[in-house]
Parts: structure tokens; C-alpha cells; sequence
């Protein structure tokens, strides 16, 4: 017998070929989608974020700002927007002892509600704007008095707001009680002619001699937590990633 091919037969594996890695296109189709969301989510919130630090600089601007004749601003709006948290001045006659609505709120915790008139104003394009005088507490029963045919002139210094949206969650307005600035059916139940798409939130009181009524001031703690909202998104977005490496490795083994 010739040795000279002869070679070395190789030992038995002890351990079988592995299989390829198994993928689950289901899996994998799902976590794809899920990333995408949370990293889309996250996109936003920095979008969000570079708007929200905007808003701050600008309310930052305004809180030193001096108050501006409110017609031209109303003369020059355009969706309304531009003109939020403008800080204007106005005399309203008769504001101390105007018709009101009341509009549910809640101001340091404490339920109550939000007296709203109406103000003429001097501009080209609206007659009236709607004017949040301040907040009652519902510990209060008393009201300021009412007197339709008083002009007694109230200088009013104040902030212009859009008025925000109702949320599903968001009871229906009634004719006694008001849960979401509307400013077109306000007016019309004020019987105020032409009113502004924004409402002027009092700075300065519109009866000084009633503490019972509390102007709102323009706001002074706007949150801003946009960063760790992408954060989080950002981060569930990675932990999903690992989570599916992880099962990639486990079905190895298997």
C-alpha cells in the first residue's frame, strides 16, 4: 500500500455546520416602521424645539417691550399669528362696568373662571376686540357691577393672544359658561360688532377697586422640555435596535 497521497483523515466535528441566520421578515418589516415613527417623533421634537426657543426669545423681548398702539396692529394682521403676544395699549369706555361671558379656567391651581368684554377699538378693518379682564376664583360669587350706558374710559395695557383650540376632551360651550375662546360666538353674544381674531389679555386691572378680579399677566414659565422629549424618542429608538440585534443573535444559537 503507497503512502504518498496518503493524508491525515481530519477528526469528526464535535459540534454540527450552523444554519444561517433565520430572519423574520415580519419582524423585521415591524421593527423598521417602529424605528422610522420613533426617529420621525424625535425629528420633530427638535423642530419643536427650535420654534418653542423662538417663542421664548421673543416673549423675553416683549417683557421690556413698550406697549404699542393696538389699531395699527390689528390694521397689519394677517392669520392673526404675527401678532401674537404683542403687547398693545387701548382705551376701552365703560370696560370697568361692561356686559361680560365667563370662560372656565384655572390659575394656580384653583378652578374659576375668566370674565370676557368686549372693547371698541379705532382700526380700519374690525370695531371691537375681545378683552380678558382677569380671573375669578369659584370661592367668589360676587361679580363687578354691570351698566351698559357707562363711558367711563379704562387705559388698558395688555397682551394679544391667539386663541387656543379645544381638544376633543374639551366640553361644549354654553350660553352661560364658556370653555374655549370663540371669538366670533363671544361677540355675538355680546352683541360686539366686527371683532379682532385675537383676545387681549389685561395687564393692568380693569377694576382696581374689585380684588376679586386678578389680571393675567403675560406668562412668565413657558415650559420647555422639547430636548428630552427627543431624547427619549431617540433613545427608545435605539433600545428597539438593540432589542432586534439581540434576537438576531439568539436565533444564531439556536
Amino acid at each position: 500500500m503507497t503512502t504518498e497521497n496518503w493524508q491525515p483523515e481530519s477528526p469528526p466535528s464535535d459540534r454540527p455546520d450552523r444554519p444561517p441566520v433565520r430572519f423574520s421578515v415580519g419582524l423585521t418589516i415591524a421593527t423598521l416602521i417602529a424605528m422610522a415613527i420613533l426617529i420621525g417623533l424625535g425629528v420633530w421634537q427638535l423642530q419643536r424645539l427650535k420654534w418653542k426657543e423662538g417663542l421664548l426669545a421673543h416673549v423675553a423681548a416683549l417683557q421690556s417691550a413698550p406697549a404699542r398702539e393696538i389699531g395699527p396692529i390689528l390694521d397689519s394682521l394677517k392669520d392673526g399669528r404675527d401678532a401674537d403676544f404683542t403687547r398693545v395699549s387701548v382705551t376701552c369706555p365703560g370696560l370697568a362696568s361692561a356686559p361680560f361671558v365667563e370662560l372656565y379656567g384655572i390659575r394656580d391651581g384653583q378652578a374659576g373662571v375668566r370674565l370676557i368684554s368686549a372693547c371698541p377699538v379705532v382700526s380700519h378693518r374690525f370695531r371691537t376686540v375681545l378683552v380678558d379682564r382677569g380671573f375669578v376664583a369659584d370661592s367668589i360669587s360676587a361679580r363687578p357691577p354691570v351698566d351698559p350706558a357707562s363711558t367711563a374710559p379704562v387705559n388698558l395695557v395688555g397682551v394679544l393672544r391667539v386663541p387656543e383650540r379645544g381638544n376633543f376632551v374639551t366640553p361644549k360651550n354654553l350660553p352661560g359658561r364658556w370653555y374655549t375662546r370663540d371669538a366670533t360666538a363671544m361677540a355675538r353674544q355680546l352683541q360686539a360688532p366686527s371683532p379682532a381674531p385675537l383676545f387681549l389679555m389685561a395687564e393692568t386691572p380693569t377694576n382696581p377697586e374689585w380684588k376679586g378680579l386678578v389680571p393675567a399677566p403675560l406668562p412668565m414659565d413657558i415650559p420647555n422640555n422639547h430636548f428630552d422629549y427627543a431624547l427619549t424618542w431617540f433613545g427608545l429608538a435605539a433600545s428597539l435596535a438593540c432589542v432586534y440585534v439581540a434576537d438576531l443573535f439568539r436565533r444564531r444559537k439556536l
